[in-house]
């Protein structure tokens, strides 16, 4: 049985390796461990959702009542097209959320709903889809430090029953995939660089990727599935254990890897 948000004092922060959209209707280890932990999280009052797969000028938080399910994608069977997780918004968090910052820096829309990020995930953590979920934007404005400062801001709302669930992968060069499975140096490389920086908690070398030296190039050739792993980071309490939920690789080329942070 679940734990409810008034049993405990800070909602977990999970940062989530999606890979391929189709890891949400297959039978896959991805989708396997994604179930399992669903049946052991508590149950938050609502849950913030930082996806790679919006991006935005300005950083906007979606404050619709009901979020449509967004089939962000192209090339995949009709089953994948037909997924709905009918989970309620939440205007409330939403705003709880722009009042953690100045005036305007945050902007709430109604123009967005849940994007495949979001959703592939969640209806395996949360297959109800009774909690309600609000989603935060990556501003393309920002550089990692930024990014990193602005997520700092968001912690305090683990306090207040959110869960943080970020969405994307470590690595993530879909250029280089490689059917047959066969992982490549450096998607091995960067993760390693990555999972060691977790561990030992070192900032400078989440935000400061080019210190991976070459794999990070590869690694990381677009940003937008980096950074969701920063917001999480960013949110860690002193007094959080990690622990990696999936450490695996597919296709070659996708980091497969996902951290929970909890109390």
């Amino acid at each position: 049985m679940m734990k409810t948000a008034e049993n405990i004092t800070r909602m977990p922060a999970i940062f989530i390796g999606h890979g391929n959209p189709m890891n949400a209707i297959t039978d896959n280890p991805y989708r396997e461990a994604w179930l399992a932990l669903g049946k052991r999280l508590p149950k938050p009052n609502a849950i913030l959702c930082i996806s790679a797969h919006w991006q935005t000028r300005g950083t906007q938080v979606c404050a619709v009542e009901n979020p449509q399910t967004i089939h962000d994608f192209g090339g995949f069977p009709a089953e994948l097209f037909a997924q709905q997780y009918p989970a309620p918004g939440s205007p409330k968090y939403a705003k709880m959320l722009c009042d953690l910052f100045p005036a305007n820096q945050i902007t709430s829309t109604l123009d967005w709903g849940l994007d495949h990020g979001a959703w592939t995930v969640l209806q395996s953590l949360f297959p109800e889809a009774d909690v309600p979920v609000f989603q935060l934007s990556l501003d393309m404005n920002l550089n990692f430090a930024q990014h990193f400062k602005l997520a700092k801001q968001l912690a305090s709302l683990r306090e207040q029953g959110v869960m943080i669930i970020a969405s994307g992968n470590i690595v993530h060069n879909l250029g280089k995939l490689d059917m047959q499975g066969k992982t490549a140096e450096w998607t091995i490389a960067f993760d390693d660089y990555i999972k060691k920086a977790l561990e030992s908690e070192e900032e400078t070398a989440l935000i400061d990727i080019a210190l991976a030296g070459d794999s990070a190039r590869f690694a990381v050739p677009t940003d937008e599935h980096y950074l969701p792993l920063l917001y999480i980071a960013a949110v860690k309490h002193a007094n959080d254990n990690m622990q990696f939920l999936t450490e695996s690789f597919d296709l070659g080329a996708l980091s497969m890897r996902s951290v929970i942070y909890s109390s």
